[in-house]
C-alpha cells in the first residue's frame, strides 16, 4: 500500500472508531468539578452582553475554535471540511484542520484543505504532526500546509501517546525542540504547539517558550482518547492492551489550565480537550483559555450538513453567553482570569 493510501486507510479508521466506539470520549474532563458564582443580580442587559474575542486580527463572536479532527483526503474529508468551514464563516469562529501530512504525499489531496474560499474572513489554522519534523519535514512542507489554506497560523501537533500505540507510528521524538525553534524563525506565521490529548505540562511549555513558541493548545486528557482510537486499530492483543492501559493518560483541561497560569504574560493558551458545552467554555476562559477548541461535538454534524454544524455551534454559544450573563461578566475580558467567578473549595 502507497503512504498516501496508508495515511488515508488510518484517518478513515479513525473516523470509523469515533463513530462506533462511544467511550472513546472518555466524559473525564474535570469540568463538573468546577463551580461558578451565580449572581442573581448582574446588573446587565442580556441584550447588550458583549462575547466577542480577537484571534490573529480577527474578530470572534465568541470565544470558540472549532478545533483539529482528522486528516486525509477523498469526499468525505472535503464534505467534512467544507461544513465546517461554511459555519465557521456563517458563525464568525474559527476553525483548525486535520493533519495535512497526507498532502507531502499526494499533492491532490490538497483540495480537501483548500477551504479559505468557504470561510474568507475568519481564521483557518493548518496543521502538521511536529514529529514529522525528524522525518523529512522542514519548512517547505510547513509553507505548503499553510499557503494552502491561506492560514494565519500553523498547529504543531504534539502527539507521543498515539505514535506509541498507532501500529505504524513515528517513535522519534529527540531533539524536536531545535527544529521547532528553526521552524518558528523561518515560517511567516505563527506556530502554535498543540497536545492532542493529554495536556501539556509547565517544563513543555517552557520548551516551546524556548523554543520562541507563543501560542499552545493544551488539550488535556477526558475527551477524545487517541489512544483508546489506536487500540482499535491494533492487531496485536498486547499493544490493543496498552492502548486501552493509557487510554486516560495525562492532565486534564483544567489540570493544565493550571500548569500554564505561571506563563500567562509570556504566551497564549488554547483550552481544549473535553470541552462540551458552553460552561465548560466559560470555566476554561476564567482559567486562562484564550479561545477554547472543540472537535468531537463537530464530526456528527459535519458528516451532515452545514446546517446541522451551524445548530451546534449556536447551541454552544447559547449556553456560553447565559453562563456569562450569570456570572456577571458584561464582557469575555471580564471573565479571563477571574478567579473571582469561581466557587473555591
Amino acid at each position: 500500500m502507497s503512504e498516501f493510501n496508508a495515511i488515508n486507510q488510518r484517518k478513515q479508521d479513525h473516523i470509523n472508531a469515533i463513530l462506533s466506539d462511544q467511550a472513546i470520549d472518555r466524559q473525564q474532563s474535570g469540568f463538573d468539578h468546577i463551580q461558578l458564582r451565580h449572581c442573581a443580580l448582574p446588573e446587565l442587559d442580556f441584550a447588550q452582553l458583549d462575547s466577542q474575542c480577537t484571534l490573529f486580527d480577527h474578530t470572534l463572536a465568541f470565544p470558540l475554535l472549532i478545533s483539529s479532527m482528522t486528516g486525509g483526503s477523498g469526499a468525505q474529508l472535503e464534505k467534512i471540511n467544507r461544513h465546517l468551514a461554511e459555519a465557521a464563516a456563517d458563525q464568525q469562529i474559527a476553525l483548525a484542520v486535520g493533519s495535512q501530512r497526507v498532502m507531502m504525499a499526494n499533492s491532490d489531496a490538497q483540495r480537501s484543505f483548500a477551504i479559505r474560499r468557504y470561510a474568507p474572513n475568519v481564521p483557518l489554522l493548518a496543521n502538521l504532526g511536529a514529529v514529522q519534523l525528524n522525518y523529512g519535514f522542514g519548512l517547505d512542507e510547513a509553507k505548503r500546509a499553510v499557503d494552502c489554506l491561506e492560514a494565519n497560523a500553523l498547529i504543531l501537533h504534539l502527539n507521543p501517546l498515539q505514535e506509541l500505540i498507532q501500529p505504524e507510528g513515528d517513535r522519534n521524538f529527540a531533539g524536536l525542540c531545535a527544529k521547532i525553534e528553526q521552524l518558528a524563525r523561518e515560517l511567516p506565521v505563527p506556530i502554535i504547539l498543540k497536545e492532542v490529548g493529554c495536556g501539556l505540562s509547565a517544563a513543555d511549555i517552557q520548551r516551546g517558550l524556548n523554543a520562541g513558541i507563543g501560542w499552545f493548545d493544551l488539550a488535556g486528557r477526558g475527551g477524545t482518547s487517541w489512544s483508546r482510537i489506536e487500540a482499535h486499530r491494533a492487531s496485536k492483543s498486547q499493544q490493543q492492551a496498552l492502548g486501552l492501559l493509557f487510554q486516560d493518560w495525562g492532565y486534564t483541561t483544567p489540570q493544565a489550565l493550571q500548569n500554564a497560569r505561571p506563563f500567562q504574560d509570556q504566551a497564549r493558551f488554547i483550552a481544549s480537550g473535553g470541552i462540551r458545552n458552553g460552561i465548560d467554555m466559560v470555566k476554561s476562559v476564567i482559567m486562562g483559555g484564550y479561545v477554547c477548541g472543540v472537535a468531537a461535538p463537530f464530526l456528527q454534524p459535519a458528516l451532515q450538513s452545514t446546517d446541522a454544524v451551524v445548530q451546534t455551534i449556536t447551541e454552544f454559544k447559547q449556553a456560553f453567553q447565559v453562563a456569562q450573563f450569570l456570572v456577571g461578566a458584561a464582557t469575555t475580558t471580564d471573565l479571563f482570569l477571574n478567579d473571582a467567578l469561581l466557587v473555591q473549595p
